[in-house]
């Protein structure tokens, strides 16, 4: 972990932070004025260069790691954000693996690994933001427009965002009084390592021109949807907000 003072500024924990989807949070929270911490799974120096990055520009950030489905784990990683911050104020869970195959020929293992991660993973960090988080934030979970699309070989993969999707709208009524907004974004096919692994030109392109905007998403793009989340929309509270660029 990267050492900085505590600071006057909202704080952000992203897991997932250091690539993809989180790194593009990270980022545009970062522009906001958010204290971050980014959180990393396995890959160290790519969370380390971000927070070089984000403190060589006048802001705060540290890194820290942790295997989100390992309570002890995050315990200790929650433990380090309040450490070098003071507190935290939004929660943004953006790690998640996936596996595609059809139900018929998905390996188990694979549906173990990817709900342990997916499902359980979301439900260990809901449960420690749960705690933590002070007045006046947020917790944001991270699914797929595919939960409503029904697109064959994501079966096990729309199971697990669907649980995500579940934890947090019930999330949402269990902090009744506690003013914290508990929501999750969905988005639809976007540009990451993770969406394009094992695809092919033709398939890209396919999903490119599933849009009304006829173009794949930016990190950037869910980026900016979580940005609003953790920032002005107060009132928008226990909801799935689709970013997708029109996806039916």
């Amino acid at each position: 972990m990267t050492s900085t003072p505590r600071t006057t500024r909202r704080v952000a924990l992203v897991t997932g932070g250091s690539g993809g989807i989180g790194k593009a949070v990270v980022e545009r929270l970062a522009a906001d004025g958010f204290a971050l911490a980014v959180h990393y799974a396995g890959n160290k120096a790519k969370a380390e260069a971000l927070v070089e990055e984000i403190t060589a520009a006048g802001g705060q950030a540290i890194a820290v790691s942790g295997d989100v489905a390992d309570e002890h784990e995050m315990g200790a990683a929650f433990d380090a954000v309040e450490t070098a911050f003071g507190g935290i104020d939004v929660v943004i869970n953006t790690a998640g693996i996936m596996v595609l195959a059809p139900i018929a020929d998905l390996d188990l293992d694979d549906l173990d690994r990817m709900h342990r991660t997916n499902i359980r993973g979301t439900f260990v960090v809901a449960q420690q933001a749960a705690r933590r988080v002070r007045r006046g934030g947020a917790i944001i979970n991270v699914s797929t427009s595919v939960t409503r699309t029904q697109l064959p070989a994501y079966g096990a993969y729309v199971a697990s965002k669907a649980a995500v999707q579940s934890i947090a709208l019930i999330l949402a009524r269990e902090l009744r009084g506690k003013d914290i907004t508990v929501n999750t974004v969905a988005p639809g096919p976007v540009a990451t390592p993770l969406f394009l692994e094992g695809k092919d030109e033709a398939t890209i392109a396919h999903f490119a021109q599933a849009t009304p905007l006829e173009r794949l998403g930016e990190p950037r793009d869910v980026a900016e949807s979580v940005a609003f989340l953790a920032g002005p929309a107060r009132w928008v509270n226990g909801q799935v907000l689709y970013t997708n660029g029109g996806l039916a």
